[in-house]
């Protein structure tokens, strides 16, 4: 056996705090205020980060502790990314958009002992913290202390009276790579939700993938628009890997509708972008009503749910390039990226290979299991749920008592995704659908991402989500929850008869309901679960199509 000759280097979220401070002075983060920029340089956030570390550390914050985040994207939540891991400690991300329930939840498995929290949203999370006696600290952001009001037992500070006077130098702590650094929860739409806990070696490795050609293609003259939260895997790994690369991170704290994100798009003018597909259907409206130029945007990158073809054609007309990308909170989250490959010419070919979740990194297995237990070939027809291994993807759910590794969604070290997919020869994977989300019709299967796009096409439509319902014949049939254009336009029968030549006729939905919002998960995916019940409930005036 021969040794390495190469030297020891713990990948540490602290060296990329350092790194980012002393290389890249003229970059940074800079926050939309709702009429203007706030930026702050790398050199000025290392200084911050080391503030507020001295500040935590005299709040009794030590190695392993959790220290929650409950914010919008903005300068003060990157002081934050940075701060808490270099410390040794554990940053929490809190989802805004949970249900109190969950969110006092979550608050008590992690045992969090200080929250950072905006001003904006200080009294909601006052009304959680009431049922969560081991939060002993708030740290108010971007306004008084005061508005937060504080139960008994809580001492509340001012974030930038706190730090201030603090030294702007930290003796960062030797730290193994492995150990924890942030921890996230699922959005718990079955169950209560689950702990991901990611080292500070997973987040450098995705970071590199992230800034890699293959990912992100991320660089230093990059300026990121990072509509997906903080709160949210990570913002998709943006603002570590905004450090690495040594980019403009541009946040749109709280002005998150289609308007004020045009606003700020024309006064940063971003390369780059992400978000998730209902942000940029919003946007899409917005540009219809009062155009705009976005071809200041090189690509947009869209996760979280699978973009219907037809936005994807529609960006290609603003100028700004969307491309498809595939992750959850287990997989940190980049799990594919769709690039079609070298050598692809033809328009229609190449638009084949882009409405695809693409390839998987070098770093990140993937395998197709069907319902009896067996691999099943990458011949980009047979499906089979999806399972995944890698550097960045978890192999257990966080538990105070320890990691648990539950047999429903871990299966010999793969986790199991819950996705229904194909996978090309060529190695590009197609979601076909969740499992829980197929319809069983007769005893054969309708995907309802496949209807759910195929009806998008429609232009009439802007959104449509599709689920299963019971049918005394048929067991299952499709229905539709749709929002129109116009209200003249939600005509079950026109919307149907549309369908007809696109899908087999057996698909084709009876079935259909509109609103003006489908409504959404707390990452604004459909929130299907919702929809099955409000259905069951009769919430919905159902037509049917074929009257």
């Amino acid at each position: 056996m021969i040794a390495s000759t190469m030297q020891p280097g713990e990948l540490t979220i602290a060296r990329l705090v350092e790194y980012s401070r002393r290389t890249f002075p003229e970059t940074g983060v800079t926050t939309w205020t709702g009429s203007e920029l706030r930026p702050i340089s790398f050199p000025e956030l290392g200084d911050r980060t080391a503030q507020l570390a001295h500040a935590l550390a005299k709040l009794g914050i030590g190695r392993g502790d959790r220290v929650a985040t409950f914010m919008w994207n903005n300068n003060e939540h990157q002081v934050a990314y940075g701060a808490v891991p270099s410390m040794g400690a554990v940053l929490h991300t809190l989802n805004l958009r949970l249900s109190p329930e969950q969110a006092v939840y979550i608050i008590k498995h992690a045992d969090d002992k200080v929250i950072i929290v905006d001003a904006s949203i200080a009294p909601m999370l006052a009304q959680y913290v009431k049922a969560t006696p081991n939060v002993k600290h708030v740290i108010v952001a971007n306004g008084p202390a005061s508005a937060f009001e504080a139960p008994e037992g809580i001492t509340v500070h001012s974030f930038d009276e706190l730090i201030a006077g603090e030294p702007t130098v930290y003796d960062w702590p030797e730290i193994d790579e492995r150990d924890a650094a942030v921890m996230c929860y699922t959005s718990g739409t079955t169950g209560d939700p689950k702990g991901v806990v990611y080292s500070h070696r997973s987040i450098w490795l995705h970071s590199m993938q992230v800034c890699s050609a293959s990912g992100m293609g991320l660089g230093n003259k990059d300026s990121v628009l990072a509509i997906v939260p903080m709160f949210h895997v990570m913002s998709w790994g943006l603002p570590y890997a905004a450090m690495m690369a040594g980019l403009t991170l541009v946040m749109p704290d709280r002005f998150l509708q289609p308007e004020p994100l045009l606003a700020m798009m024309a006064a940063a003018r971003p390369t780059f972008a992400a978000a998730v597909p209902t942000i940029w259907q919003g946007v899409a409206a917005q540009l219809k009503a009062a155009p705009q130029d976005i071809s200041h945007l090189r690509e947009v990158v869209v996760g979280g749910a699978a973009v219907p073809p037809s936005m994807i054609k529609q960006f290609d007309e603003f100028g700004a390039p969307i491309t498809h990308a595939w992750g959850m909170t287990e997989t940190s989250p980049l799990g594919s990226v769709s690039r079609p490959p070298f050598g692809v010419e033809d328009p229609d070919q190449e638009f084949a290979y882009r409405v695809t979740q693409g390839r998987f990194p070098a770093a990140v297995q993937a395998r197709l299991i069907d319902d009896d237990g067996n691999e099943v070939a990458w011949d980009g027809e047979s499906a089979g749920e999806l399972e995944v291994r890698g550097p960045w993807i978890t192999g257990a759910y966080y538990s105070p008592d320890g990691p648990v590794s539950d047999p429903a969604k871990f299966h010999d070290g793969w986790l199991r995704t819950g996705d229904v997919a194909s996978i090309s020869p060529d190695g590009f994977m197609t979601i076909v659908d969740r499992t829980k989300d197929l319809i069983k019709t007769g005893g054969e299967w309708i995907s309802s991402v496949e209807l759910e796009n195929t009806i998008m096409s429609n232009p009439v439509v802007t959104e449509a989500a599709v689920v299963a319902v019971p049918d005394e014949k048929w067991d299952e049939r499709p229905f539709v929850l749709a929002v129109v254009a116009d209200e003249a336009q939600a005509d079950a029968a026109k919307l149907r008869e549309h369908l007809a030549g696109l899908v087999p006729r057996w698909q084709l939905p009876e079935r259909w309901a509109f609103v003006t919002e489908v409504p959404k998960t707390s990452v604004g995916k459909f929130d299907k679960k919702r929809i099955r019940a409000e259905y069951a409930d009769a919430a919905y005036d159902v037509v049917d199509a074929r009257d």
